[in-house]
């Protein structure tokens, strides 16, 4: 465990919106945490959820074409899918972007890479936050008022 509280948040997005909400998180985030990293997925693996890279992560992903994750998503995706460990040290919580009017695809970046977790036996905190673009104007002001409650659980004692 690492000996200050770190949040790591990871950005899967195609035209920029996920990164702007995780900016704004991180931005809320950092009176409360000791460090806050925004990392985009470009490229990673299953490594970026190893012991002691975290206290918390926190996945801000948008939902792309069939309710797929963004194509800067897809490695981080397919190494947890394809090269399966344990994480149980891992808390995570899940800021999914989507667009409700397309029903049977909404949140689908965001909820993949909850099951994804919850699967090699990661930890949630909170609920999954849910950002739809149908009712939603300003996303990054909406995942501050989200997050706020959700920063109080990650910071909890585990």
């Amino acid at each position: 465990m690492p000996s200050s509280n770190r949040l790591l948040i990871l950005v899967g997005t195609t035209y920029g919106n996920a990164e702007a909400v995780a900016q704004a998180v991180a931005f809320e985030a950092g009176d409360r945490f000791d460090e806050v990293e925004v990392r985009r997925m470009d490229g990673l693996d299953i490594s970026v959820f190893d012991a002691g890279s975290a206290t918390c992560h926190l996945i801000c992903c948008a939902t792309h074409g069939s309710g797929d994750v963004p194509d800067n998503a897809q490695a981080l995706a397919a190494s947890l899918a394809n090269e399966p460990r344990y994480l149980g040290h891992v808390r995570y919580g899940v800021v999914a972007l989507g667009d409700s009017s397309y029903a049977s695809t909404y949140l689908g970046g965001g909820l993949r890479f909850d099951a994804l977790l919850s699967d090699l036996g990661a930890r949630r905190v909170g609920e999954v936050m849910a950002l739809d673009a149908a009712t939603v104007d300003e996303p990054d002001q909406a995942a501050v008022e989200a997050i706020r409650p959700w920063l109080d659980q990650a910071l909890a004692p585990a």
